[in-house]
């Protein structure tokens, strides 16, 4: 506990840094990332979304590139347009590869897919398409706890 004197247990004082959130999703996706980008920032968390961050003019690749690196965790939002897009396969397919993402990519079902890819199956898949409120919380507690283990 923090008291006048100091801090017995300095990791419980400690202000939690931000986690740094990159958001994937389809172009068609583009309103239900807009709904969880705000819930993510009402949580604290500080997140990398194309639409929000990309200005017309800007070095596309260069910026995608920049926030992956710097991203802690990445929450992909799946649906029959993003299985189909390869810019979201490819933000998968870094956030697989990349070891500081172990434990830190949140597959996220917004709409209704036939399959799921295998390699996704074998992580935490969320489901929001039926419960969207319980869906927000259960990435909302996942964040909090990679949060937590930093």
């Amino acid at each position: 506990m923090c008291s006048s004197g100091g801090c017995r247990a300095p990791r419980a004082c400690a202000t939690l840094a931000p986690v740094k959130v990159f958001l994937s999703y389809a172009e068609r996706d583009e309103k239900l990332a807009q709904a969880i980008r705000a819930e993510l920032e009402k949580g604290r968390f500080t997140v990398w979304d194309a639409s929000a961050n990309l200005a017309p003019g800007d070095n596309w690749a260069l910026e995608l590139g920049k926030a992956l690196r710097e991203a802690d965790a990445m929450v992909v939002l799946l649906s029959p347009a993003a299985l189909a897009s390869d810019h979201v396969k490819r933000e998968i397919e870094y956030a697989l590869g990349e070891p500081r993402f172990k434990g830190r990519l949140l597959p996220v079902v917004v709409r209704a897919v036939k399959e799921i890819p295998w390699i996704l199956e074998t992580l935490n898949v969320v489901r929001i398409e039926s419960d969207p409120e319980r869906g927000r919380r259960r990435v909302l507690e996942a964040l909090k706890r990679i949060q937590n283990a930093a």
